[in-house]
């Protein structure tokens, strides 16, 4: 018996060392195609709480990247602690729908929302998770809010409308002599079509005959922009993305055949367009930044934050002068407001 007692407690500690050793934690790395991104603040935070936020931006051009850096360094200035997973949609439809689930399944605290097509994919996914968005026109208009002053819901940002009448008001002012304007944007972005709508209104106001020429997919710019050659004296191009990411291509055809762009945002400008009096999308960023950062750390309720606006002071005058010495136009008594940039 007492070898048979002996031989059961020594078989008994067996089994607790085996499983002692099989309760180590085991982390899996998210798979490289996620493309998942790990950002903390500085450890000397003002929180010891690290919130998880989820980004999804709907294409990479320097309006949308710069609304992204903008909202971030806010949380660093703020000493807010945080893991970010940056998602891009990369222009598509179906990959915004794809990650805009998989950041709600993730559980993060926070969703950060880049453009009209990215926040309404994350907002038709969750009622529940705050929506911090950004470069949406109009968040009413686009079905995002209830509306713009009281939002309702889980959903606030900031938007980037831009004043359209005053950078009509600049078309006139750089090309006098210009009669009718192209108006170049994507169809699908209901962003787009409503800056195209009050782009009309301000052409004739200004006393300019308008003519739409719209794209659907990227593919389809040279095409259109090359079909305004001889028809028009100036294109518009409002604060649409699938524009402003392809944006090198409608400057190459213009400024080829001496038509001038006239842009709804500064990052256009700086990829060969001709000039713009257009808002800071870093600021922009920084404001939905400092708005997140309210909800996250002093429970501010999204339902009751109005959406936010840059003022008309913090627009600004772009000229490239590049661009402007291909055209042929004197921008010389302009001083700061020319830059140098890609002509062609």
């Amino acid at each position: 018996m007492k070898k048979t007692f002996a031989f059961l407690l020594s078989l008994g500690l067996a089994v607790s060392m085996l499983a002692g050793c099989g309760s180590k934690t085991t982390q899996t790395e998210a798979p490289a195609s996620t493309e998942a991104a790990q950002t903390e603040a500085p450890a000397d935070s003002a929180s010891d709480d690290t919130y998880k936020i989820g980004v999804i931006q709907y294409v990479q051009h320097d309006a949308l990247d710069a609304s992204n850096e903008g909202f971030f360094a806010a949380l660093d200035d703020l000493g807010i602690s945080y893991e970010a997973d940056q998602q891009n949609a990369a222009g598509e439809a179906s990959s915004c729908q794809t990650i805009a689930e998989t950041l709600v399944n993730n559980g993060n605290d926070l969703i950060f929302a880049i453009a009209t097509p990215a926040a309404q994919s994350v907002a038709g996914v969750t009622t529940e998770i705050p929506i911090v968005l950004t470069a949406v026109t109009d968040p009413a208009e686009s079905g995002l809010v209830e509306s713009n002053d009281a939002p309702g819901g889980n959903v606030t940002g900031t938007s980037d409308l831009t004043p359209v009448t005053e950078q009509i008001d600049l078309l006139k002012e750089l090309i006098p002599e210009a009669k009718t304007v192209g108006i170049l944007y994507c169809s699908a972005e209901s962003n787009s079509v409503l800056q195209a709508e009050m782009a009309k209104e301000a052409c004739e106001e200004a006393g300019l005959a308008s003519e739409d020429y719209t794209v659907s997919s990227s593919n389809e710019i040279q095409t259109v922009v090359e079909s305004m050659i001889g028809k028009v004296d100036a294109i518009y191009a409002p604060t649409d993305n699938m524009i402003a990411a392809g944006m090198a291509t409608v400057a190459m055809v213009a400024n080829e055949n001496k038509i001038p762009v006239i842009c709804g945002e500064e990052g256009m400008v700086k990829e060969g367009g001709f000039a713009t009096y257009g808002i800071n999308y870093y600021e922009l960023g920084y404001k939905a930044g400092e708005m997140a950062a309210q909800i996250l750390t002093e429970g501010a309720d999204p339902a009751e934050m109005p959406i936010g606006y840059l003022a008309a002071e913090e627009c600004s005058l772009m000229i490239n002068g590049d661009t402007a010495e291909t055209l042929g136009i004197d921008v010389s008594s302009y001083g700061d407001a020319v830059i140098s940039g890609e002509a062609e």
